[in-house]
């Protein structure tokens, strides 16, 4: 039995880090926690709560309060292991289990990462073409030769660097939600009161929107501080 103790430990701070005082070594170790936490509100998830809002209004936002503590106890779990074992789900699959487990994991994996890596191109030409009027076939394989180029030839420290200040952009929701000027009697009723529609169309966005907020591939990102593309079959 595994005796619960980290077999990977985490790296300490510097001593600059440790100088700064605490509140400084927190905002110098935000990165891939925060930058993976940022990424999960993407194109395909902006896209489904978009049409859950266009076509049903208030009705669909008990969603979010039914779902928040599923997600919460998903990323706990993600948590969890790589505390424990310092790997990554297929890291420790890898030591558990048979190769067959781990391969088995690693397609479904992939099929699930395929699909939602086309809706997150296809959200994104979608949003380009209602800002330039240019068709979202044309700016799908742009951006899949501008993700490309930045995953293979960027380093790993620039790509956290800029993408951690990024992230700022999600306060936007914030301030977009006292722009639009809604209904705060309407929306505090609609979260608390559950609203259920039993069509074809209500069911679809309902799953959408679970899918989207509890998705699969938060068990297979590498829990460590520093990313590693192999982590995965690592040992």
């Amino acid at each position: 039995m595994s005796s619960g103790k980290p077999e990977t430990a985490p790296e300490p701070p510097n001593e600059v880090t440790r100088n700064r005082g605490p509140v400084w070594g927190f905002f110098s170790n935000l990165g891939p926690g925060l930058i993976t936490g940022a990424a999960d509100d993407d194109p395909s998830g902006i896209s489904t709560y978009s049409v859950a809002g266009a076509a049903f209004g208030y009705s669909i936002l008990w969603t979010a309060l039914f779902s928040f503590p599923l997600m919460a106890a998903v990323q706990l779990m993600c948590a969890r292991l790589g505390m424990v074992t310092g790997r990554g789900l297929g890291g420790a699959i890898r030591k558990r289990y048979p190769p067959l487990v781990l391969w088995s994991a690693c397609i479904l994996l992939i099929v699930a990462n395929v699909f939602n890596i086309a809706a997150d191109l296809g959200g994104m030409g979608d949003a380009m073409h209602m800002v330039t009027g240019i068709q979202a076939w044309w700016w799908t394989p742009v951006f899949t030769a501008l993700i490309t180029v930045l995953v293979v030839q960027v380093s790993y420290q620039w790509i956290v660097r800029v993408f951690k200040w990024l992230t700022l952009v999600l306060f936007a929701y914030v301030i977009t939600a006292f722009l639009a000027h809604p209904d705060w009697n309407g929306v505090l009723r609609a979260t608390l009161i559950p609203h259920v529609e039993w069509t074809r169309e209500y069911m679809a966005v309902l799953v959408g929107i679970l899918g989207t907020t509890i998705s699969p591939y938060r068990f297979s990102g590498r829990p460590l501080r520093k990313w590693n593309w192999t982590g995965i079959l690592a040992k």
